[in-house]
C-alpha cells in the first residue's frame, strides 16, 4: 500500500538502471537546485509520449535552472529502450524497472491493465522535485493519465521559489 509523502522530509531512496547503461541513484545526484523525478506510465501510454516530448523541448531550460532530470517507469530495460528509440528521447535520462515497492515508497498509484496494449501493472504519473540535501520539495501525484502538471508553468516558478526562499508546502502535521 502506498504512503503519503511529507514535504521537507527526506525523499525515498531511488536507484534504477538507465537506458543506455549506468544507473540513476537519487542519493548521488548533485543538482544546483533540484532533481526532478518524473514517473510515467510506460511505453503503452500516448499521453506519456506527448508529455515527455514536451519535457524534452524544455529540458535545457530546466538544466539551466539548476535541475537534474530523470524519467522512470516500471517498464523493463528492453521496453524502456524501445521507448527511448521510438519516442526519440535520446537527450533524456530514462530509468527503468521501477518496482512495486519503490512505487509505493513514492506514494504512486499503481494500475492493472484493462487493455491488451498496457503492461500488466504500471504506475500512474508522478512528478517530484528533490532538493540537493535529499528533501522533498514538490510532489504531484495523479491516478489518471491526463492529470499532470504543466511543465512550462512549473519552470516559470523556479526563480520565484529560489529568490524568495519559498518553503515546501504541506508540512503541517498538527
Amino acid at each position: 500500500m502506498s504512503q503519503k509523502l511529507t514535504p521537507d522530509t527526506q525523499a525515498p531512496a531511488l536507484k534504477l538502471g538507465l537506458v543506455g547503461g549506468g544507473s540513476f541513484d537519487l542519493s548521488s545526484e548533485t543538482p544546483e537546485n533540484f532533481t526532478m523525478v518524473l514517473f510515467y506510465r510506460g511505453y503503452h501510454c500516448p499521453v506519456c509520449k506527448n508529455y515527455l516530448a514536451g519535457l524534452l523541448e524544455i529540458l535545457r531550460d530546466y538544466e539551466a535552472a539548476g535541475f537534474t532530470v530523470v524519467a522512470a517507469s516500471m517498464n523493463d530495460e528492453s521496453l524502456a529502450q524501445k521507448t527511448v528509440e521510438e519516442w526519440e528521447l535520446d537527450n533524456l535520462r530514462v530509468a527503468h524497472s521501477v518496482t512495486v515497492e519503490q512505487a509505493n515508497d513514492w506514494g504512486l498509484w499503481i494500475s492493472q491493465a484493462f487493455k491488451d496494449v498496457e503492461a500488466d501493472i504500471f504506475t500512474e504519473p508522478g512528478l517530484f522535485w528533490i532538493r540537493p540535501d535529499g528533501k522533498l520539495y514538490l510532489a504531484d501525484i495523479s491516478n489518471m493519465p491526463w492529470a499532470r502538471p504543466d511543465l512550462k508553468f512549473l519552470l516559470s516558478k523556479v526563480g520565484y521559489a529560489l529568490e524568495n526562499n519559498y518553503p515546501a508546502r504541506g508540512t503541517y502535521s498538527g
